[in-house]
């Protein structure tokens, strides 16, 4: 296993955001978080990346407790990538990836062979090496979160977290990103809106309801109607396939 969580409790005053929260991520699968606005996915995710600790329960990485485990450590295994990621607009593609060098690097150290693998394979990996010298500010917004995703890459991650990563973007750069992520040797736990996307790319689903687990498994075990109905409050026909075992949801109108 890899990230493993065990009832996880974070309060912000007296408001209990997350609450007994506990699962694992496999090795290598992708994990789909869900939940209406407010359920807790964000608040899940930076305590998942080390940003934030909990009140009580843990985080193991690897079987270690994620609280003994130093930051430049963490960061050298798992990435990140908020929902509102900014850069500096002065950048250049490159420029960018680079910053994901950065825990692998002492103060002193130089710029070496490896750094340069690793950002070169990023940008291979996510369709960015054509790109690699334009300025931040010229790209799109799907080219832009494929920049964020290399510069992840560049970290040489075992995890990789991302936080409603297709948000603002069109349904083309949707699924090209998602199909990326799906694709990458890595654990990946993924914050997502779009049901449908969820069915199609994640292994395994998680959904938070008022900062609990309501339900979890596979696309198909997960995404029922009453499911749908009781949590998102939305009419729906779940339809499945003998010979596709990944459910698609047709809303009512």
């Amino acid at each position: 296993m890899t990230i493993k969580a065990d009832n996880l409790v974070w309060k912000i005053g007296s408001k209990t955001v997350v609450n007994g929260v506990s699962f694992t991520a496999e090795p290598g699968k992708m994990l789909g978080l869900l939940g209406p606005n407010g359920s807790g996915k964000t608040s899940l995710l930076r305590l998942i990346a080390g940003l934030k600790r909990p009140n009580s329960g843990r985080i193991t990485l690897d079987q270690a407790d994620l609280g003994s485990i130093g930051r430049r450590t963490i960061a050298q295994r798992v990435a990140f990538i908020e929902q509102h990621a900014t850069t500096n607009s002065n950048l250049r593609v490159v420029d960018v990836v680079k910053l994901g060098r950065f825990p692998h690097r002492s103060m002193f150290s130089g710029w070496t062979h490896e750094d340069d693998r690793a950002v070169t394979e990023a940008l291979e990996r996510t369709g960015m090496t054509a790109k690699r010298h334009d300025a931040w500010q010229s790209l799109s917004g799907g080219e832009k979160q494929r920049t964020h995703v290399a510069r992840a890459l560049a970290q040489s991650p075992k995890e990789l977290i991302l936080d409603e990563p297709t948000n603002h973007l069109d349904v083309q750069h949707q699924i090209s990103l998602l199909r990326l992520v799906s694709a990458l040797p890595v654990t990946s736990i993924i914050a997502l809106h779009d049901l449908n996307h969820a069915a199609m790319f994640c292994d395994n689903l998680i959904v938070m309801q008022e900062g609990k687990i309501v339900a979890a498994g596979s696309p198909q075990e997960v995404l029922t109607r009453d499911l749908l109905k009781s949590v998102f409050k939305v009419e729906a026909y779940v339809e499945t396939s003998p010979h596709h075992a990944r459910p698609h949801i047709h809303f009512a109108r």
